[in-house]
This record gives C-alpha cells, sequence and structure tokens, in this order.
C-alpha cells in the first residue's frame, strides 16, 4: 500500500486516467497532483524541509508548461532525500533523445509512454515490491 503518491501532469485527461487507474487499484491512499514542474518542486521541496511525509511514488510528465519534467528532475535529485522515492517518466514523447536522458537519471527503467493503462499501473506497483 503506497500512502502518498504524486502526479506531475498538466493534461487533464491524463490526470483523469490516472486518478481512474490508480483509485481501482486499491494501493494508493492518497494522490496528490501538481500542474508542472515548478508547482511540484517547491511543494515537495516545503514538505522535504519541514519533514513531512514525501510521495513514495512520482508519476513525470516531461512536456509541461513553465518547469518541464527534466527541469524538475534536475532541481529535485540535489535535495538530499534520503527516502526511496519510485519517480516514474509518463510522456506522450516518442524522441529517442528523451529516453537516453532518462539513462543520465538512471531511469531508463522507468520510462513509460502514454497514455497510462490499468496494466502500467500494476507493472509499476510489482517494479515498487
Amino acid at each position: 500500500m503506497i500512502d502518498l503518491a504524486c502526479l506531475i501532469e498538466d493534461d487533464p485527461i491524463h490526470v483523469f486516467l490516472t486518478e481512474k487507474f490508480l483509485g481501482a487499484s486499491g494501493k494508493v491512499k492518497e494522490l496528490i497532483r501538481y500542474a508542472n514542474g515548478e508547482e511540484a518542486y517547491f511543494a515537495l521541496k516545503e514538505k522535504f524541509e519541514k519533514k513531512t511525509p514525501l510521495p513514495e511514488l512520482i508519476l513525470l510528465d516531461l512536456n509541461m508548461p513553465i518547469w518541464d519534467g527534466w527541469q524538475f528532475l534536475e532541481e529535485f535529485t540535489k535535495l538530499a532525500i534520503e527516502k526511496k522515492i519510485y519517480i516514474f517518466i509518463q510522456t506522450s514523447s516518442i524522441d529517442s533523445q528523451d529516453e537516453l536522458k532518462a539513462q543520465k537519471y538512471g531511469m531508463q527503467d522507468y520510462f513509460r509512454i502514454k497514455p497510462i493503462t490499468a496494466n502500467m499501473v500494476t507493472e509499476i506497483f510489482d517494479m515498487m515490491d
């Protein structure tokens, strides 16, 4: 069971689908949502600094306004967080450069092409176990 998951996504359809599939899984107690990487970074940084619970799972879109997913990752990975947080990139991008960039963060196994599906959610939870 995941106490807290985080969705960083600006597309309302993908937000709806993700909420639906995570809810149907019965494995997520609470989901927090942010519409861009900057908003998510500063909110999660504040949680970290105040020592309030951080998400165990982050589903991260790449193409968003203000800060994209890469900008979020660049800053978020600088925080000295000791807790294991699974970050899965969820993107509509089919650019091979994005997959190569995911390797820079050691996230090649956590790179998924949208749309999210029930099977994808099951696979994510299996990888977290």
